[in-house]
């Protein structure tokens, strides 16, 4: 069988966990059975586009893993005689049977709570999304080699906590829970707004992101916060189409064609949002996507429920008193109540190293409005250095120059 490369892409993420289910049931070690499936992962990549995809891909790369941790345990001496003597075996029918998608186990495993927020996304992208180590790295703008250590040190840490491969109690879930969320948003949103590169966005990050949270929401149908997430990633990926010219250049919310917004993205997660909010457990996913939902109704930019935005983005910041949250509820009070009352908001706000850079977008557009031109183009050309994502820079100095001519 054959497949167009991003078809051998995606069968590669979806199987990867499963397989790395299936290592790790057998042999515990989560470390060395992670290693083994990205070896697997890599051979399959080499091979299968010359001599075609196996009947059996699972098995296939549950094979070749099961031998590379072999491999691997005798090399490091991790095991006793009993491991030992699987290297001679043929390998155990009962890890070739299909079996139950790993994906939701292995996402709560890597959401450790003794991991750092980067390397619990960082461990969910490789482990359960199945990219390399140099796709994570690309994504977050630092060295392969550097990415690889800090995956290494994750794994590590699970491991000396005692993290077992075993779905959550459901206490235990909901103490993990937050993590898991919060992860997620992440991958998301590193997807949808790209840190560095040349693309504005990484449709490879926000369709995982999208496929693993509607796992998890299939798990806790009745958590709204999960429901919540899930509406907010929909809504916004709706709009994904309008977001760059076919150069791959920032169309802004303003001037996005919206008959190019996905219908049925919107339709589904504005019924999700509707239906979670009527649980009265509101939490910050659910506001957000509320705020999305809003946008995606509206039949134009002019004609957006400003007031009411300004309003719901002032419940975050109740919840969440967090600077991104504080920019955005600026920009919404500036287009309900007028750009003086959002650059006040923003005289508030503390100069955050983190956020400077849209701090300074933002703060340029506000002035823009508010007719002060030479030192919004001076703010976006600052902006403008300030970011690595290529596609952005060159509509921040677009709009510098446009304010210059």
């Amino acid at each position: 069988m054959t497949a167009t490369a991003p078809e051998l892409e995606h069968l590669l993420r979806t199987e990867a966990p499963q397989v790395l289910g299936a290592l790790v049931r057998r042999f515990g070690h989560f470390d060395i059975a992670e290693d083994a499936v990205q070896e697997a992962l890599l051979a399959a990549a080499q091979q299968w586009p010359n001599h075609g995809i196996p009947d059996h891909p699972r098995g296939w790369l549950i094979r070749v893993g099961y031998r590379r941790m072999i491999d691997q345990l005798r090399a490091e001496q991790l095991r006793q005689r009993r491991e030992y003597q699987l290297a001679s075996q043929p390998t155990p029918a009962s890890l070739e049977e299909p079996v139950a998608d790993d994906s939701l186990t292995l996402l709560f495993l890597c959401c450790h709570p003794i991991l750092t927020p980067v390397s619990q996304v960082a461990l969910t992208l490789r482990a359960v999304g199945g990219l390399t180590t140099a796709e994570i790295a690309h994504a977050y703008g630092v060295s392969d080699v550097a990415m690889g250590q800090r995956i290494s040190r994750a794994k590590q840490q699970i491991k000396s906590a005692g993290g077992r491969f075993v779905l959550p109690s459901a206490e235990d879930r909901g103490n993990r829970l937050t993590a898991v969320l919060q992860v997620l948003y992440l991958i998301f949103n590193e997807g949808y707004a790209a840190t560095a590169g040349e693309q504005l966005h990484r449709v490879d990050l926000t369709t995982e992101a999208i496929r693993l949270t509607r796992m998890l929401h299939r798990l806790l149908p009745d958590e709204p916060e999960v429901a919540g997430l899930l509406a907010l990633m929909l809504l916004s990926d709706a709009r994904r189409p309008a977001r760059s010219t076919e150069a791959g250049d920032l169309i802004t919310m303003e001037h996005q064609q919206r008959d190019m917004w996905d219908r049925t993205l919107t339709a589904e997660g504005t019924t999700l949002i509707t239906a979670a909010m009527r649980q009265r457990q509101v939490g910050p996913y659910q506001l957000q996507a509320a705020i999305a939902a809003l946008h995606n109704g509206a039949p134009s930019y002019a004609e957006t429920d400003w007031p009411q935005i300004a309003a719901l983005y002032a419940w975050l910041e109740h919840l969440t008193p967090t600077p991104p949250v504080r920019l955005s509820r600026a920009v919404a009070v500036a287009m309900a109540h007028g750009p003086r009352r959002g650059l006040m908001l923003l005289d508030n706000l503390a100069d955050d190293p983190l956020i400077r850079q849209r701090e300074r977008a933002v703060r340029a557009h506000l002035l823009e409005l508010n007719g002060d031109t030479q030192q919004a183009a001076d703010l976006f050309r600052e902006a403008a250095a300030l970011t690595d994502n290529l596609a952005e820079r060159r509509y921040l100095e677009g709009r510098a120059q446009h304010l210059e001519s």
